[in-house]
């Protein structure tokens, strides 16, 4: 959320800003308002220093025995208290409207930005990995296709049960989705990360206050479908991020200088209708409703956030170098930012299956499997989270940041495609192997049911 103050005092600087990222935001109607707040705000206060001398006024009347005058004092005392009531009802109003006004208006992008209108201007930062040695095969297999192949990935099953854009894992694509989550962990449990297990369902003022709601409820899944009583009874939507829950621990408290940096990691399953991504990516396990991620989440001193971003981003990194993954990192442009981001980088890992006209020189097409970003104190205040510089110093709103270490589903896409043996099996990288109990290659099964034979067998 916006700081007023700066709103007021910067709105020339706010409104290029927003003009930056695309947003259409009407900030003269904003200033209108709050200029309309500050007014009442200032009419009740004279109106409660008024009635407060009469008080006083009143007990020295019944002194002095001045009962007309007093009977004057009570009567004009009671006509203020009604309009102080009047004018404090308006004043929230007004407080609740602007309120919600400023919940829509996006974070206002850090000036080291890249200019640009949408993901074709973002800059890319660098690659890692391109190993000239690597050998593929020939022709690499999309990994839907492999996953069919080695029994692994079902998602015809899973449309059954549950719907489309759910999948199943089978056998060593289940083994292969706990390694890296099992992975993932450790590795972030070097870098200094305390592991948090946070319920799935959460509030809709979670959802606020990381930016989720009100912007982007079409894309979460709330709890009750149409039946407005769960709504009221419940008020609660399954998990789009594991940010959602983690960085509202510790809302509307007030930390210590001394518990900063805070950084906590959490995998959970996460849901995401996507509304507005239908008819995109209708195969495989690229973008789906369900799928698991490690997040990571840092709470911080605001005049160290950006350097913690940059530390983010290396630790988000470090699972794919281990992985010896090929990736590159994007650093996004105004017009692509997220709506509560300052400044984003993308981590983006290559996967050869596919040539969708977006991958490097070799083919194959990038897959974003992390955003490391820094909200600045946008979440801050929309969920209140501060921290006390000294003991005996107010309380100020601290940063946020977080990046996925790492979205798994894509990260198994790569593993698939770029592990890919001649003959249809997957190499495991090495890291791991001991968490699949030493197993070196991903051979599948063979299928079950009748559906496995062939027509002929079926007869």
């Amino acid at each position: 959320m916006l700081d007023r103050t700066d709103l007021r005092e910067n709105p020339d600087e706010v409104r290029s800003a927003l003009d930056d990222r695309g947003a259409d935001v009407d900030i003269d109607e904003l200033l209108e308002l709050d200029e309309r707040w500050r007014e009442l705000k200032a009419r009740g206060d004279d109106l409660r220093h008024e009635r407060n001398q009469i008080t006083k006024k009143i007990g020295q009347l019944v002194a002095d025995g001045e009962d007309e005058k007093r009977e004057e004092a009570i009567e004009r005392s009671q006509d203020l208290k009604a309009e102080i009531e009047d004018v404090e009802d308006e004043a929230i109003e007004l407080q609740d409207e602007l309120q919600e006004r400023l919940l829509e208006v996006p974070q206002l992008p850090d000036e080291s930005v890249p200019l640009g209108v949408d993901e074709r201007h973002n800059v890319e930062d660098r690659r890692w990995g391109f190993d000239e040695d690597h050998d593929l095969p020939d022709e690499v297999t999309p990994h839907y296709e492999l996953g069919e192949e080695l029994d692994i990935i079902d998602e015809e099953r899973a449309a059954k049960t549950t719907g489309a854009g759910f999948y199943f894992l089978k056998g060593e694509g289940a083994q292969l989705e706990h390694a890296l989550i099992q992975f993932m962990m450790d590795v972030h449990r070097e870098q200094g990360y305390v592991d948090v297990f946070p319920p799935v369902p959460v509030k809709s003022s979670s959802m606020q206050g990381t930016g989720q709601l009100p912007k982007f409820a079409d894309d979460a899944y709330r709890l009750g479908g149409n039946n407005e009583e769960a709504y009221d009874d419940d008020d609660l939507w399954l998990c789009p991020t594991a940010e959602v829950p983690v960085t509202n621990m510790y809302a509307d408290e007030i930390l210590l200088d001394d518990d900063l940096p805070l950084k906590h990691q959490a995998y959970t399953p996460n849901f995401r209708r996507e509304a507005g991504e239908h008819g995109t990516e209708t195969r495989g396990i690229v973008r789906v409703h369900q799928f698991n991620k490690v997040e990571l989440v840092n709470f911080v001193e605001p005049e160290d956030s950006y350097d913690r971003l940059e530390d983010l981003l290396d630790e988000a990194e470090e699972v794919l170098r281990r992985l010896d993954l090929p990736y590159r990192i994007l650093e996004l442009c105004t017009g692509d930012l997220t709506f509560a981001s300052a400044k984003t980088y993308d981590i983006e890992v290559w996967a050869p299956g596919d040539d969708m006209d977006d991958g490097p020189e070799e083919g194959g097409r990038w897959l974003e499997v992390s955003s490391a970003s820094n909200f600045e104190d946008f979440q801050a205040r929309r969920a209140g989270l501060r921290y006390r510089p000294e003991r005996h110093e107010s309380a100020e709103y601290l940063h946020t940041l977080n990046a996925s270490g790492l979205a798994i589903p894509r990260v198994m896409v790569a593993i698939l495609e770029y592990y890919q043996n001649e003959d249809g099996t997957v190499t495991i990288p090495e890291p791991l192997r001991p968490y699949m109990g030493g197993k070196e290659v991903i051979e599948g099964h063979e299928k079950v049911g009748e559906s496995a034979l062939g027509a002929g067998e079926r007869e």
